[in-house]
């Protein structure tokens, strides 16, 4: 990946600065965001340095810090190849009936029209000249019904629907996958298992939850010329558990 330039969001932890960390290792530069200025500032002292990555921190559904980010990384590396849409959030929990619908337009912002404002900012900075790729971070509440996070659900079966669309839209030369995970161990998940995950691997075949290296690998084989004949397709990254019973 040394010639590729890459913009991850949401990975000041998690799933995206695993997916930074792996693009970072094999040579790739990396513009990392996220709302917290201290924690992106540590995210890429990990990641090396300003050598190899820079952070900028804001809003995912701001239009200003998309341009922001763009602006900073085509400065500071060249124009962009890669698009690595992360940013995710789940402000509710509950049934639908009940669902504040401030809440449900929040998700809708940030979950799927902020990332198709990212692939236009991404475009803007000479995606399509590089005949780059993009992966979208859908779940497998996209994939499933969900009960509980059924409207984050909703958006990231719309995501995954939209990477069809942008692969179409796109090519040839621009590649537009999904991957969909599980359960993944990590802070924004933690409701999902907390204090019972021995309970909740004991319902995938393969026996474990989720880690952020099993996206962050991947999501780089996605991004890798060894997937250059592979666009519009949603990889479930499950452990199992969809073949078997709930998605959570």
């Amino acid at each position: 990946m040394a010639d590729q330039v890459a913009i991850v969001t949401g990975a000041s932890r998690g799933i995206g600065l695993a997916i930074a960390q792996r693009f970072v290792s094999q040579g790739a530069k990396v513009a990392v965001t996220g709302r917290d200025a201290d924690a992106l500032a540590a995210a890429v002292k990990e990641l090396g340095g300003a050598d190899v990555a820079i952070g900028v921190a804001g809003k995912g559904d701001d239009p200003e810090h998309r341009a922001a980010v763009v602006d900073a990384v085509t400065a500071r590396f060249g124009p962009v190849t890669t698009l690595i849409n992360n940013i995710g959030i789940n402000p509710a929990y509950g049934p639908l009936a009940k669902l504040d619908l401030g809440a449900a337009r929040k998700m809708a912002e940030v979950n799927l029209i902020g990332t198709l404002g990212w692939v236009q900012e991404a475009l803007r900075g000479g995606l399509a000249e590089s005949g780059g790729s993009i992966v979208n971070i859908s779940s497998v509440s996209g994939v499933r019904p969900a009960p509980g996070i059924a409207f984050y659900g909703t958006t990231k079966a719309a995501l995954i629907h939209l990477t069809e669309e942008l692969a179409v839209e796109l090519a040839p030369k621009i590649r537009v996958n999904a991957v969909a995970p599980a359960v993944v161990k990590t802070r924004f998940a933690t409701a999902l298992y907390e204090g019972r995950e021995a309970e909740v691997a004991a319902t995938y075949p393969l026996g474990r939850l989720g880690n952020t290296d099993d996206v962050a690998g991947t999501v780089a084989f996605l991004c890798s010329a060894d997937a250059s004949w592979i666009t519009g397709q949603t990889i479930v990254l499950d452990g199992g558990v969809t073949l078997t019973g709930s998605v959570q």
